[in-house]
Formats: structure tokens, sequence, C-alpha cells
């Protein structure tokens, strides 16, 4: 019964998975929105929006903060590993 309820949920989230990738849109198309209509988007509002003059700080800090801070825990996590590791010989 077990075994079933793996090989069940193993082609659950194989189809899941197959069924996202065939919806994504084709890597490299400029009609993609992500090609056009994000960077646009970023480039015309950012100053009333946010406020900020600069652009690529706007995009890191505010648009994609949680993004940012994401990557900084990781890097954080990792340095701090290693580090443990390191002094624990």
């Amino acid at each position: 019964m077990r075994k079933l309820l793996v090989i069940v949920l193993l082609a659950v989230i194989t189809f899941a998975m197959v069924t996202t990738v065939l919806e994504m849109p084709t890597f490299g198309d400029p009609a993609n929105p992500t090609n056009n209509e994000v960077p646009e988007r970023y480039v015309q509002e950012t100053i009333r929006e946010t406020g900020v003059l600069n652009v690529i700080a706007a995009i890191i800090t505010d648009y994609r903060a949680f993004d940012t801070l994401g990557e900084a825990t990781v890097l954080f996590v990792a340095i701090a590993a290693a580090l443990s590791t390191l002094k624990a010989h």
C-alpha cells in the first residue's frame, strides 16, 4: 500500500512539473512578457513608484527586495557553515 501511495504521489508531482514546463513561454521569445513588459515598466515607472533616480538600485532594493534578502541569507548561511566546518577540525 505504501509503495502504491509513493508511486501515485510521484506521478502527481511529475504531472504537475511537466504541465508547468509545457505552459512556460518559449525561452528567448521576443513576445515573452519578461523580455518586453517588465523591463519597460521598470524604466518608465521607477521614479514615480519608488522616488529613486537610480533604476538599478530601485530594482534591487524595492521591486526585488525579498529576492535580494533571500540571496543574502543563502550567502550568510553558506559562510556560517563553512566557518563552523573549518573550526570543527
